[in-house]
């Protein structure tokens, strides 16, 4: 129990480091890195054969994380389905289908823009192709350094075993020195970021 709890604290501590390196970003940096990330998405789509009709994953970014809003629009516009994080209730893990930011609304404080429509419970996630999560830093084995509170691991536990799952995170935080790992850790299959994107050997 004692090795868990400092290998928390070590996670905590990395955590506060790189979300006060992201505060610093300006509103010109955050709108640029945006707008590259979509790029990148659809980049990345094509390069794993993605055609259109088929299912891609990501999430609605919060001040200070990778922004994904002009990916989401850019893949929807490309044809994908496109399934986003739905909170239910005691923080379930539900998908909600993205069909334009004029569409997502604050649902609860604290939480993320969420689809207004109906959402789809976790198994929804196993028809997606591409899976794109949040993360504040990423090593060379694919470990990711998540917000905490594991919703993503658990939720990955329903993609399918085939689907290309990148950690999205600004450069710079990819190819981290080894990261701190619990057993119930996901690692991701590839790194996304605004001038880049690669695959990671699998684990």
């Amino acid at each position: 129990m004692l090795a868990i709890e400092l290998l928390e604290d070590r996670k905590d501590d990395l955590r506060a480091v790189i979300k006060e390196r992201r505060a610093q970003l300006d509103a010109r940096a955050l709108a640029s890195s945006a707008d590259e990330i979509a790029r990148r998405s659809i980049e990345l789509a094509a390069a794993l054969g993605l055609e259109a009709g088929e299912t891609v994953a990501a999430y609605v970014s919060r001040r200070h994380e990778p922004g994904t809003l002009p990916a989401l629009e850019a893949l929807h516009a490309a044809g994908f389905e496109v399934l986003v994080p739905v909170l239910g209730p005691a923080l379930d893990r539900c998908w909600g289908v993205f069909t334009g930011t004029d569409d997502l609304a604050q649902l609860a404080p604290g939480r993320p823009l969420e689809p207004r429509g109906a959402c789809e419970e976790a198994p929804a996630l196993g028809r997606a192709r591409l899976v794109l999560v949040p993360a504040l830093a990423i090593d060379d084995d694919g470990v990711r350094l998540g917000l905490g509170g594991g919703w993503y691991d658990r939720a990955l536990l329903h993609a399918d075993p085939d689907a290309s799952v990148y950690g999205v995170v600004y450069d710079g935080e990819a190819h981290h020195p080894t990261l701190p790992r619990a057993p119930h850790d996901i690692p991701v299959r590839g790194v996304l970021t605004p001038t880049s994107s690669w695959p990671l050997p699998p684990a």
